[in-house]
């Protein structure tokens, strides 16, 4: 690389307006964290039906389904309504799941979410023929994952850690697994740490012939527990136990299984792997004998996807790939099946590309290529061969949607510069885009492909963009940090209103750091960032290196040493910013929730005194204490690489500890445990490290319910106030 002198250490980017908007109202900290800045994004999520041509929503009073044209916008039927269906004893719901066949409707509702992703539910089944409601369990409790058949004719769902399955056409329900227990077997739901970090709760699979049950079955009898108290409003606190698997320790057993519709059989299907494994995602191609299970090995660096017939339990090798580091399990959900090809996204080439494979497992051909990640397959027409993504083509700051045709002709769908989503319909007919930019909130739109009009807008946030004027604050800018060590990072600024460049200010970096992530994005955001500019304090945003859109090798190249470059980067960044003549290099602090705590205290650590203070809110503090796929994901086990773990530990260098700090963490978080933060106090207590905390009673990872989120922004914002 280049080095570059001093003049150009900071060039901007995008250059945001750097003044005031045209209002005098002040911020205030109670609105923010109230959400009365926050963008209108929900437009009732509109799913597209198998014409492509209509969707479906619930209407705002959540007691109706109602179809609607996608070309006109108009409501053409109602599918169910609260106040006519027979026998219903509800007056709202909270979702809904159509049939293939549109003959039942099953509805959920009085929902009681269990961690990040997973739920369980009321769930009944609405007979749309008999208009009729009945609870889709007999026992009439809540369940989990329901899952209609192909058919339309059954549904699978989970009771108490068991499969069930109803027959609507009997109205009969059939008890599949028995063996279910908590905290010790699991079937067709999926344990903690899948749930986390494979973002998946269903593990259930039907043949497209609705004649054979897939699912995977977890047995967490060997997975240590974990103990988390809490405190609630009696007496006596009680204790809250769940299966975490740590880096290193024991994970759940997994075993693959299909049941048999027609014989009631179940058969253990032997996954020809002879090392531990995972299984992300199990799903059936258009052929009704082959079932797609796609597995990671443990350091998953090794991906394979094999065919399995569900009955004869023979199995077939189709896709293989591996990675120096790992592979990226996100992508698995890039996989569907067609009736000629499959899609997958591959960082083979150093990119994240798709590629189409045909329905054996051989490479027909790489639809996208270029220095530039995709970001999101959106999609693939067998009809007219075109393949639907987004991608940071234009900057990593940016996200455009284009279509490639089958010549690989490609075009930009998207014409707005900024951030752009789309949802396609089935027929790729019409598509729902929502773009935004640093400064402007969403505006969501409903458009046809074909010559790419906008036929009507859904959300425009004109009373949001009316009260941000109102409101006197500086607008984002964007620019880049070149480094000591000589790389250029991307990077935002929000000033002070009123800012002067003769005068001196006190910056906090604001940073999450973590792999693959990314902060420093073209889209809306108006956070407590600009709270702290109204009180003076000038705000920066760095993406170090290890974060997303710029290559593999610049995602990847904190593997094994997850912590060293992100903390050197953030570092660097501050002392780049110090050499600017508006910033005062002694009053600058960093800040950081969940790896962004956890790079907060490495960089106060590793930083010699650069930051004059820091805040760590809900930090991991050792990565042996963390779960075992994200962690050897990154870092393999602690066995494997006992230099690296140490290296990376902010308490193993809590000792070289600069600057004040305040750490924050919630007593009931799951996620990053309060372990975490007692273990690194205790370490700044015998290194006699005088520091602040706050401590949430009975709070997860988001630290959030009833006045917390102000109580707590407050708290920081007091913490920096005294210190910057």
């Amino acid at each position: 690389m280049k080095h570059y002198g001093f003049a150009c250490m900071l060039s901007f980017l995008l250059m945001g307006n750097m003044f005031a908007q045209n209002g005098n109202k002040p911020i205030n900290l109670k609105e923010i964290t109230d959400g009365q800045f926050r963008q209108v994004t929900a437009i009732g999520e509109m799913r597209s039906l198998p014409d492509g041509e209509h969707y479906t929503a619930i209407n705002k009073e959540r007691t109706m389904i109602i179809k609607y044209a996608y070309r006109t916008g108009h409501a053409v039927d109602t599918l169910f309504n609260t106040k006519t269906a027979r026998e219903c004893p509800f007056k709202d719901f909270d979702d809904y799941t159509i049939s293939s066949n549109g003959h039942h409707i099953l509805i959920s509702r009085e929902t009681e979410h269990i961690y990040r992703r997973s739920s369980k539910a009321f769930v009944y089944d609405y007979d749309v023929r008999r208009n009729y409601v009945k609870p889709i369990s007999d026992s009439k409790e809540k369940v989990m994952i329901p899952t209609l058949s192909p058919d339309g004719r059954m549904c699978a769902y989970v009771l108490n850690n068991n499969i069930w399955i109803r027959k609507f056409d009997y109205d009969t329900e059939i008890q599949i697994t028995k063996d279910g227990e908590a905290n010790k077997i699991l079937n067709g739901i999926t344990d903690w740490v899948y749930e986390e970090e494979f973002a998946v709760t269903n593990l259930m699979a039907w043949a497209p012939g609705s004649d054979c049950l897939a699912f995977v079955r977890f047995d967490e009898t060997d997975v240590p527990e974990y103990s988390m108290q809490t405190y609630g409003e009696g007496l006596y606190p009680t204790i809250y136990k769940y299966k975490y698997p740590k880096a290193g320790e024991n994970n759940s057993k997994i075993t693959l299984l299909s049941y048999d519709l027609l014989t009631k059989d179940t058969k253990t299907l032997k996954v020809p792997l002879n090392e531990e494994y995972y299984i992300p995602r199990i799903d059936f191609t258009h052929n009704t004998d082959q079932l797609a299970v796609m597995t990671l090995n443990r350091e998953q660096n090794r991906f394979n996807m094999y065919y399995v017939n569900a009955k004869s339990g023979v199995f077939k090798l189709v896709l293989k790939e591996e990675n120096k580091a790992y592979i990226d399990s996100d992508w698995l959900t890039s996989i569907h099946f067609y009736n000629d090809c499959f899609s997958y996204v591959s960082e083979q080439d150093g990119y994240a590309h798709i590629y189409l494979y045909s329905p054996t497992g051989v490479m027909l051909r790489q639809v996208t290529k270029g220095n530039w990640d995709v970001t999101k397959f959106l999609g693939y027409d067998e009809l007219t061969k075109t393949t639907y993504y987004e991608s940071a083509e234009e900057s990593p700051l940016r996200r455009t949607v284009y279509k490639i045709d089958a010549k690989g002709v490609k075009t930009k769908i998207s014409n707005e510069e900024g951030t752009n989503n789309a949802t396609f319909s089935s027929n790729f007919a019409y598509y729902v885009n929502s773009y935004q930019n640093a400064n402007t909130p969403v505006t969501i739109t409903v458009r046809e492909v074909k010559k790419n009009m906008v036929l009507r807008t859904l959300v425009d946030n004109v009373a949001l963009k009316n009260k941000l004027a109102g409101y006197s604050f500086t607008k984002k800018e964007f620019f880049k940090v070149h480094t000591a060590s000589d790389y250029e990072l991307n990077a935002w600024m929000v000033k002070p209103a009123n800012f002067d460049e003769s005068k001196k200010y006190p910056v906090l970096m604001i940073q999450y750091s973590g792999p693959n992530s990314q902060q420093v994005l073209d889209s809306y955001g108006f956070d407590w960032e600009h709270y702290l500019a109204a009180k003076g304090i000038l705000v920066v945003c760095v993406d170090g290196r290890a974060t997303g859109a710029r290559g593999e090798a610049f995602r990847k190249c904190d593997y094994l040493k997850m912590g060293i470059v992100e903390s050197h980067d953030q570092v660097e960044a501050a002392q780049a910013l110090g050499k600017l003549p508006y910033v005062d290099k002694n009053r600058i602090a960093i800040w950081g929730w969940s790896f962004g705590g956890y790079n907060t205290l490495m960089a106060m650590s590793v930083g010699n005194g650069t930051f004059k203070a820091g805040i760590a809110v809900a930090p991991p503090t050792d990565w042996k204490f963390y779960d075992s796929v994200y962690t050897e994901r990154y870092m393999r086990t602690p066995k494997e690489n006992p230099q690296g773990y140490a290296e990376t530990s902010p308490l193993r260098q809590a000792g070289k500890l600069q600057g004040k700090l305040l750490i924050v963490h919630g007593t009931a978080d799951d996620n990053v445990h309060f372990q975490q933060t007692m273990d690194y106090v205790e370490e700044l207590v015998q290194a006699n490290k005088q520091f602040e905390m706050q401590v949430y009673k009975d709070r997860n990872h988001s630290i959030y319910g009833g006045n917390t989120r102000f109580h707590l922004y407050t708290r920081m914002a007091e913490f920096l106030f005294n210190n910057l």
